[in-house]
């Protein structure tokens, strides 16, 4: 049977965003849906125009990119997603190479590497993805903080149904607290080819809310201590 990969992109005001789109469009893996959630933008809508009559355009009032996540994650009919930001785009081969691998291996998640780009969309420095191998070694680096990005996972959406949504109470962190609900019950496989171009710019929102976003982490650290260290008995590093 075909596997379906759905790509859910987060739009709110990005001016980036018609990259983003073609790259989930020129994917080599024809077996795909490209869902775009529009958060509320008030600018940059029409950069959408051109793609409508190849991808599922959806329309909301302003509530997060977690929220904006959920809603796709709502309408979504592949049997996989994948999380791309408006401003980042995915290599073509990025949902084939990964589908394959998960596949062989009968994977509910992954991460891959990547790139860090600038505005014109050229690579200034090396590879940032972090490997690290075992999963109790991985589980502790996560509990000292997120190695992961974002939209270099693939997630089969059987873990949904399993762990919950996209918690959208958290504006910035809400993928670290997946990834941290994800730990109890799968091992992330990394793939070490890169995958993504993760565009580093003065808009983005790593940059602007960086105190709010520290406050943050420490939020989801503590909601998560206790479970951690369940999980650390269960593996017997209590």
């Amino acid at each position: 049977m075909v596997k379906r990969v759905s790509i859910i992109i987060p739009f709110y005001n990005c001016s980036y965003i018609d990259q983003s789109i073609e790259s989930a469009l020129n994917q080599t893996y024809s077996t795909i849906e490209v869902i775009v959630v529009n958060d509320g933008s008030t600018k940059y809508t029409e950069k959408v125009h051109p793609f409508l009559h190849r991808i599922h355009y959806i329309e909301k009032s302003n509530g997060g990119t977690a929220s904006a996540l959920n809603k796709g994650i709502h309408h979504m009919t592949g049997n996989y997603f994948c999380w791309l930001s408006s401003d980042d785009v995915f290599y073509p081969e990025k949902v084939e190479v990964q589908l394959k691998k998960m596949e062989a291996i009968h994977s509910k998640v992954s991460y891959a590497n990547y790139y860090p780009i600038n505005e014109k969309g050229e690579i200034f420095a090396g590879l940032q993805g972090v490997y690290v191998p075992g999963r109790v070694p991985f589980i502790r680096r996560m509990q000292i903080g997120n190695i992961i990005n974002g939209c270099s996972v693939m997630i089969h959406r059987s873990v949904f149904s399993e762990i919950g949504l996209f918690d959208d109470t958290l504006p910035y962190t809400h993928d670290y607290d997946m990834w941290l609900r994800i730990l109890h019950h799968h091992e992330f496989f990394y793939l070490p080819e890169p995958l993504l171009l993760y565009r580093v710019h003065e808009e983005m929102g790593t940059k602007k809310h960086a105190q709010v976003i520290s406050a943050e982490i420490r939020k989801v650290k503590q909601r998560h201590a206790s479970s951690m260290k369940i999980l650390f008995n269960h593996f017997g590093w209590g």
